[in-house]
C-alpha cells in the first residue's frame, strides 16, 4: 500500500462540479471570520433580551448572505470556539481572534472579498473582520 501523502490539493475547489467562465477550476479561499476578546465579552455583558434583539436582526441576514453567494460556497464552515495549541513542549491553552470561517471560490482573491462586503458578522455582530487566504496546497 502506498504511503499518505504529506498533504492534498485544495488550491482548487472540488467539494462541488462548479467551474468558472473559462471552463477551468476556480481558486478556493478560506474566509475566517475575527472578533476581539473584548468585543465578544462586551456583546455577551448585554442583557439575553439585548443579545436576542441582535441575533433575530442578523442571523436572517446572515442566511440571506449565504442564499446570495450559494454558489460561490464550498464549505459552510461554521463558528468556533475556545482554543488549545499543540505544540513541541506539550499542549496548552491559547487565544486567537477566530470565531469561524467559510470556504469560498472566485476568480481572485479581491473577488473573494468582495463577496464579505456588508456581510452582518462585520454590520450586524460585533465581528471586526473576516481575512481572506487563498488555498496554496
Amino acid at each position: 500500500m502506498a504511503a499518505a501523502a504529506l498533504y492534498f490539493d485544495r488550491a482548487e475547489c472540488k467539494l462541488r462540479a462548479f467551474t468558472s467562465t473559462k471552463n477551468k477550476p476556480m481558486p478556493c479561499f478560506l474566509a475566517v471570520y475575527t472578533m476581539k476578546p473584548e468585543d465578544l465579552a462586551s456583546f455577551r455583558s448585554r442583557t439575553k433580551a439585548e443579545q436576542d434583539a441582535i441575533d433575530a436582526v442578523g442571523l436572517p441576514q446572515w442566511a440571506a448572505w449565504e442564499d446570495r453567494n450559494a454558489a460561490s460556497i464550498c464549505d459552510r464552515g461554521g463558528m468556533v470556539g475556545k482554543t488549545i495549541r499543540v505544540t513541541q513542549d506539550g499542549i496548552s491553552k491559547a487565544s486567537n481572534p477566530f470565531c469561524g470561517y467559510v470556504v469560498v471560490e472566485a476568480e481572485t482573491i479581491e473577488a473573494a472579498a468582495r463577496l464579505f462586503q456588508h456581510h452582518p458578522h462585520i454590520t450586524v455582530f460585533p465581528g471586526d473582520g473576516i481575512d481572506i487566504m487563498p488555498f496554496l496546497t
